[in-house]
């Protein structure tokens, strides 16, 4: 009964989109419109007021004509100074918009960062004692429109004539990304669902119903609330769950939001040819360039500074921020603000308290621990006004939102071999490795791994490869290694990956232990942005009535766009300069693709692994709804259009 009330539903949708379409008599094609009576009004078709801001200061725009426009100084911006908080991505970010669109001057903008380095959550560290550290990577596409933006005006580090965007767009054109194994199973053999989503009609009614259901409908809720296992069984949620990082108690909202904003991808998510990648890692291709763009523009760094709370005065309806408090050389101090004086703070971290282990150490009790204070900030401002979020909703239940990863490093042959038979490339060559994770499918703990082009540091040694390693399940004991990941080592992280990509188990041992070096890091607050939640828990990048005040990266809130991403991260920071500034330039949106028909028959067909119910045999009374639609769009553009997106044939 409900495959039924599925395709009937589906076909329904499809007559009343052409429902208008009528033929005479005569066959011949007329358009019938329902009679209204015209009443007389103020109404008046117009397009002022396009570019109207909204209550936040923005507006949003799409086309070549506001991204290739350079606005107008903001009135008074040499009067006013910058204060950001942290110096991963967004602040970073946010640094270069106020240079380059706000035109502040540069020795105005002060970063405050607890640690001694710049790229928060962007990391790629050589560390002397432990070896190459990567916490995670970023993986990008074509339309993360304000990332790109971004980076067409930061010049290349190796070519400054060239921008960072020049050297990403010729690297993806010349070396394009796709993954020749996506999935494995039993010690390594490739799985033989490679390409297909295994979904039955059941699973896809569940997809269907949660991409229209109305955000409100899913605050609070999981996404278990919305799935059962006809889509928990199917390869659709692993190639999700292991890319995405989602898991089950995750957000029914965070994965509708996903859906829509990645639809065009749908058919991209099993081999990865939707995704890009930087030539080194995220902090040498990414962070760098930026800190040094910065820097060249008189952009003041303070390392070693803390902060650890921004006082707020309410006056009327407005929220000024009147002083900053941080710790600096162990010294508790208190920076006094003006309204001219603005604040960026990014509220909340992915990565703060992760632990570091090492070859023989796991990331877990007395491990190293590096602490920013970014939950204890955003929760000393959030005591203030409720406008201000609740970080509690995110980062108070840590088996929830944590995951363990592994950076191993290796130059043995057997090992490389190993890796050749199953990515189908060679890992030394340079060039696109894995194309994206290989997950291994019956791995107690869910583990996926990855390698990108090598070396994925500058100074790394030739014919050595760094391996990144993650798992979701990091509670759960091995296939080999009989201990959960968390309480591992990285000699035995390694020896159980050596596991699943089918070394010889008389030779995993040696290997693992003489011929790798293996850094395990534990991030409690990993997917701590999935968590469920409602209105108000993430705070608007500028709260209402802040006068001097914005929130940025992945826990501040801006409409349609997904978190854990490069783009999630930049667009905040657009969004408050451009608010707190007066900016006269519009924003970027959110690339439209859920409201482009092409897309959504394009997925509709894919998640169908290539089938149609157009093309189906369908039970009566059905089948004939199917059979009159057809018939009355015949020789329209509606017809060439299904045609073109295969769900009729041609």
């Amino acid at each position: 009964m409900g495959k039924k009330i599925l395709k009937l539903g589906m076909l329904t949708a499809a007559g009343a989109a052409i429902i208008t379409l009528k033929k005479s008599k005569k066959e011949k094609l007329v358009y019938s419109y329902p009679q209204t009576e015209v009443k007389k009004s103020d109404y008046k078709n117009t397009e002022l007021n396009k570019q109207k801001k909204n209550s936040k200061g923005i507006y949003y725009s799409s086309g070549n004509y506001e991204a290739f426009a350079r606005p107008k100084k903001p009135n008074d911006v040499e009067k006013k100074s910058a204060y950001l908080v942290g110096s991963g991505l967004a602040s970073l970010a946010a640094a270069c918009f106020l240079i380059r669109d706000a035109q502040m001057p540069g020795d105005h903008i002060h970063i405050l960062e607890a640690s001694d380095i710049a790229g928060g959550a962007c990391d790629g560290i050589a560390d002397p004692d432990r070896g190459y550290i990567m916490r995670g990577g970023r993986e990008m596409e074509d339309h993360f429109e304000c990332l790109w933006d971004l980076f067409h005006s930061i010049p290349s580090l190796e070519h400054p004539e060239n921008s960072v965007l020049d050297e990403f767009y010729w690297l993806n054109k010349e070396d394009p990304n796709y993954s020749l194994c996506r999935a494995t199973k039993h010690r390594g053999k490739p799985s033989e669902n490679f390409g297909k989503f295994n979904i039955d009609d059941k699973g896809r009614k569940q997809i269907m119903k949660l991409f229209f259901t109305a955000n409100e409908k899913l605050y609070d809720k999981t996404i278990e609330d919305v799935f059962d296992e006809h889509v928990f069984d199917s390869d659709f949620w692993l190639y999700w769950r292991t890319m995405f990082a989602f898991e089950n108690w995750h957000s029914a909202l965070e994965m509708k939001l996903y859906l829509q904003r990645f639809i065009h991808h749908i058919g991209g998510l099993p081999d990865f040819s939707a995704l890009k990648f930087t030539r080194y890692n995220q902090y040498e291709s990414l962070i760098l360039p930026m800190v040094e763009y910065l820097k060249q523009n008189g952009v003041i760094f303070h390392f070693h500074t803390q902060v650890t709370n921004v006082i707020f005065s309410f006056e009327n309806d407005q929220k000024i921020a009147k002083s900053i408090e941080y710790i600096k050389n162990n010294e508790t101090k208190i920076l006094p603000l003006t309204k001219d004086d603005l604040v960026f703070v990014t509220n909340g971290s992915c990565t703060e308290s992760t632990l570091y282990g090492d070859h023989h150490t796991p990331a877990n009790g007395d491990a190293k621990i590096r602490t920013a204070g970014c939950w204890h900030l955003w929760k000393n401002i959030a005591k203030q006004d409720p406008s201000f979020g609740h970080p509690e909703k995110f980062c108070e239940n840590v088996s929830k939102t944590r995951w363990e990863s592994a950076t191993i490093t290796t130059s043995h042959t057997k090992i490389i071999d190993a890796i050749k038979r199953i990515c189908k490339r060679d890992p030394l060559s340079g060039k696109v490795v894995t194309g994206g994770i290989i997950s291994c499918e019956d791995s107690n703990w869910l583990l996926s791994w990855t390698i990108n082009r090598q070396g994925q540091f500058r100074e790394q040694k030739e014919g050595e490869i760094c391996i990144w390693v993650y798992s979701l399940f990091c509670d759960t004991p091995g296939n080999y290694i009989h201990k959960p990941m968390k309480d591992c080592t990285g000699e035995e992280i390694t020896a159980e990956w050596l596991y699943h990509i089918g070394i010889p188990l008389d030779e995993i041992d040696e290997l693992a232990r003489d011929h790798a070096n293996t850094v395990p890091t534990m991030l409690p607050y990993i997917t701590a942005f999935f968590m469920p939640r409602t209105a108000g828990d993430r705070p608007d990048v500028i709260p209402d009535g802040c006068v001097n005040f914005a929130f940025l990266g992945q826990f501040a809130e801006t409409p349609r766009d997904t978190i854990f991403t490069t783009e999630y991260s930049v667009r905040t920071a657009m969004e408050a300069v451009y608010g707190l500034l007066g900016v006269d330039r519009g924003v970027p949106e959110v690339w439209g693709s859920v409201y482009d028909v092409r897309n959504l028959l394009d997925a509709s067909v894919r998640l169908m692994d290539g089938e149609s119910l157009l093309r189906a045999d369908l039970p009566m009374p059905v089948e004939k709804l199917k059979r009159w639609i057809l018939k009355l769009i015949k020789d329209t553009d509606i017809e060439k259009l299904l045609k073109e997106y295969k769900l009729i044939k041609k």
